[in-house]
């Protein structure tokens, strides 16, 4: 099942023309895909896989190469880097992956004078970003049907996704409350709330572990995601497993929220088979020397426990995420 909408999207690409992008950060140092990223992750509300996207058309604009084939191995080279910069990040991985397929499937091109070849590629690599860095705000309005006057929404975590989903739906005057969990052990929930508060959205801080307690007052759940594998399932934030678990139990839909660059090849069997990420983990108390700590910063879970995916390419089902990766990766 596929769910769709052809005025839904136009809505949203309408609505997404309202707010130019910002001039790509100037430097007058030497050319290098790490410092231009760094460069673009500077701006608080540009996702890192955006950041990348940015870095990766700026290689082209600065390439020197006189074939397309030098040029393509350039930007393999810069794909690589940007990758082996924080090798556990699905979402930067991905995106880079998907900005390689984009800008060079075409294979016509290798017959084309080069200088216009090389126009052509830039002009997809830009409108590739230009779609990557809007795809947050056409979510929020493709998901704004499904938040209704009088709901309760739990949340897990920082997403800047949900984070927009919501901001959107307070701007549009609903009427709903938000239940957020503190997200520990670095409280990024804690974080969405002071976010919220400021929209004067009514809200009610959770601790972790209060989910199955608080699941009767949830009308829905909405989490944003670190990556969505091939299964149709999700990789995100540690606790999102439990929380859908729950939710899935006492019939309350759980809403992914997640752009298109975030869709990955890869097919977790188990909650071990993904790269470990792992992060520090401080109980205010000291731990005995020979006490084991689990660090991982994330969890799988699987797509039966998921209701609906909110995406850039319309509001998908778990199911149909498989051929979406095909179309994306083709």
């Amino acid at each position: 099942m596929w769910i769709r909408s052809a005025d839904w999207l136009e809505q949203a690409q309408a609505a997404v023309r309202r707010y130019p992008e910002k001039d790509s950060p100037v430097s007058s140092r030497p050319f290098a895909v790490i410092e231009e990223f760094n460069n673009w992750r500077q701006q608080p509300d540009l996702a890192e896989a955006v950041a990348a996207i940015r870095a990766l058309a700026a290689v082209i604009r600065a390439s020197e190469a006189t074939t397309m084939m030098e040029l393509e191995i350039e930007l393999k080279k810069a794909s690589d880097t940007l990758k082996a910069w924080d090798t556990t990040s699905i979402s930067l991985t991905a995106g880079c992956d998907l900005f390689m397929r984009y800008v060079t499937r075409t294979s016509a091109l290798e017959f084309e004078d080069f200088n216009s070849a090389k126009f052509r590629v830039l002009g997809r690599a830009e409108k590739f970003g230009e779609i990557s860095n809007k795809a947050r705000k056409i979510i929020a309005m493709l998901s704004q049907d499904f938040i209704f006057d009088g709901c309760t929404i739990l949340v897990h975590g920082f997403s800047r996704v949900v984070f927009e989903i919501l901001k959107t739906a307070a701007q549009n005057k609903k009427l709903f409350r938000v239940l957020c969990t503190e997200g520990r052990p670095d409280k990024t929930g804690v974080l969405l709330a002071k976010e919220l508060a400021k929209l004067d959205v009514p809200l009610k801080l959770l601790i972790d572990s209060a989910v199955a307690y608080c699941m009767d007052e949830v009308d829905m759940v909405f989490v944003g995601a670190d990556g969505v594998v091939e299964s149709g399932g999700l990789v995100n934030m540690m606790g999102t497993y439990q929380i859908a678990i729950v939710a899935h139990s006492m019939n309350k839909p759980v809403y992914v929220a997640a752009e298109s660059y975030k869709f990955a090849r890869l097919y977790p069997l188990d909650q071990k088979t993904l790269e470990p990420a792992l992060r520090p983990i401080d109980f205010g108390v000291s731990v005995p020397p020979k006490v084991e700590v689990e660090r991982s910063a994330r969890d799988y879970t699987p797509p039966q426990f998921l209701t609906l995916l909110f995406t850039d390419l319309g509001v998908l089902t778990p199911s149909v995420v498989s051929d979406e990766l095909i179309q994306l990766y083709s």
